[in-house]
């Protein structure tokens, strides 16, 4: 059925779910997984006239840190499944770009990914990467609640 799956994570434990159930449903399909985190480019924050930052060394780090955790959740996963696994850290402005560019580039048939289930005004102010991936890929997506 699917040969090459992609699973977005961030590590938070609704990710997690997800991330066990793409990672199974590889399994059962004899299909690879990639496991793709992403992070924001470094941005200075301002907070009226006094500038609040972390300096940009401080924010690679430990945005390194988190991705590698989140990577590496999905990593034993797979090893514990026996499916192939490949990881990708990824610096975009646009999480949802960024994920329908990585299937895309590395020939996945889908995205599994995890639904943060947002609702009312919370969904329409911050929006959803997962939605904005549903929208805009032409992959299918399925979406773990």
């Amino acid at each position: 059925m699917f040969k090459h799956i992609l699973i977005p994570t961030d590590g938070s434990d609704l990710s997690r779910k997800a991330v066990l159930y793409g990672v199974q449903l590889a399994k059962e399909c004899k299909s690879k997984v990639t496991a793709l985190t992403l992070a924001e480019p470094y941005h200075v924050a301002s907070l009226d006239a006094v500038l609040v930052s972390v300096g940009e060394d401080e924010y690679e780090e430990e945005s390194r840190r988190i991705a590698e955790q989140a990577l590496e959740q999905v990593k034993m996963a797979a090893d514990a499944a026996g499916v192939p696994c490949e990881t990708i850290r990824e610096v975009h402005d646009q999480p949802f770009r960024a994920i329908i560019d990585a299937a895309h580039a590395k020939g996945c048939d889908l995205i599994v990914m995890a639904s943060h289930g947002r609702r009312g005004v919370a969904a329409l102010l911050l929006g959803s990467e997962t939605v904005k991936v549903l929208t805009h890929s032409t992959i299918p997506v399925l979406v773990y609640r």
